[in-house]
């Protein structure tokens, strides 16, 4: 079903459900609607997962958009230099174009006629010919620094078009999350809370109580504790702390509390250090869920992780064995 039918068949059946009255709705496709309350948290708890994907894909383009503008920067400060350096050049070819007889038949006629003997003559002829290779090496270099000027603007202006798409892009994905976490918070409080809550521990896991084993590495620790501390603040999409996270914003902050960079993007965190396997898991790796990958938690040991999964829901410790676990990686030593 597309994720506006199952906006409007959630809504509704949410309102009827909340009522303590069974439905059965008019779907606007052939799928059936959902009529009972195991198929109104089913829903919600898909808009869960679909909003954590465009999520993701928020982090994407955005990682794509701070590349391609970081691209034109280069690209402009390239085009700059290569345009300093044809200036440097400009006053010897205006020297040059005011001498032009050097070098040609007419510079070396003039040496033959004023030459007092041989030996002047030579003289003069291979200080016209230093001249005539002097100029040629600065007429070159100036051709060669036009060219590159050229290519160098040439390159700016197309990153710079990129850069600006790439933020298009991501402004319609930011509008376009907005737009279905607005509905799917409506859902979502539509709900009665034991529903709520049962959405939420199936798109979040059940809690625990967080039984931390020692980290193999200080940066790790850190990463750990870090992460920990920030248990019970609320998930907001985009958020990196220092009071509201979402998945991988928590793990980008609890690692930068240990001098490690990471991107804002499960995906690309997904792609860095080196992969590990279920069984050879520590504390401080990164788990990854999901293929693609769209949600990224902290494993803290004893089969536990600390992570920000879904709005309503704050930041929490649960069992690493979630559905949609794809994979491990670690980012220290």
């Amino acid at each position: 079903m597309t994720r506006s039918t199952t906006r409007r068949w959630t809504r509704a059946a949410a309102l009827a459900l909340t009522a303590g009255v069974a439905v059965v709705l008019t779907p606007t496709t052939s799928s059936a609607a959902p009529a009972t309350a195991a198929d109104a948290r089913q829903a919600v708890t898909t808009a869960a997962q679909q909003l954590s994907v465009l999520d993701e894909q928020v982090h994407q383009a955005t990682v794509a958009a701070d590349q391609q503008r970081a691209a034109a920067d280069v690209a402009a400060a390239a085009a700059t230099a290569a345009q300093a350096r044809l200036d440097v050049l400009a006053p010897q070819l205006r020297a040059i174009a005011q001498t032009g007889y050097v070098g040609t038949t007419r510079g070396r006629l003039a040496a033959f006629l004023t030459s007092g003997s041989a030996d002047e003559l030579v003289q003069q002829m291979n200080t016209l010919d230093q001249l005539a290779s002097h100029a040629d090496a600065v007429v070159a270099a100036a051709v060669d620094a036009r060219a590159t000027a050229d290519r160098a603007r040439a390159d700016a202006l197309a990153a710079a078009d990129t850069a600006d798409a790439a933020v298009s892009d991501l402004q319609a994905r930011k509008a376009q999350l907005n737009g279905e976490l607005a509905g799917y918070e409506a859902d979502l409080d539509r709900l009665s809370a034991a529903d709520r809550a049962r959405v939420q521990t199936a798109v979040a896991g059940p809690d625990v109580t967080a039984r931390p084993a020692p980290a193999p590495t200080e940066a790790a620790d850190v990463a750990v504790q870090t992460a920990l501390a920030q248990v019970g603040d609320a998930y907001v999409f985009g958020a990196s702390g220092p009071d509201a996270f979402d998945c991988s914003g928590l793990t980008s902050y609890a690692y930068a509390a240990a001098g490690v960079t990471l991107p804002h993007s499960s995906r690309a965190q997904s792609t860095m250090g080196a992969a590990v396997s279920r069984a050879e898991l520590q504390p401080g790796d990164l788990v990854f869920f999901f293929s693609p990958v769209s949600h990224v938690g902290l494993y803290i040991g004893n089969g536990q992780m600390v992570h920000a999964r879904t709005p309503g829901k704050p930041v929490s410790v649960t069992s690493v064995d979630m559905s949609g676990y794809v994979g491990a990686r670690r980012v220290t030593g």
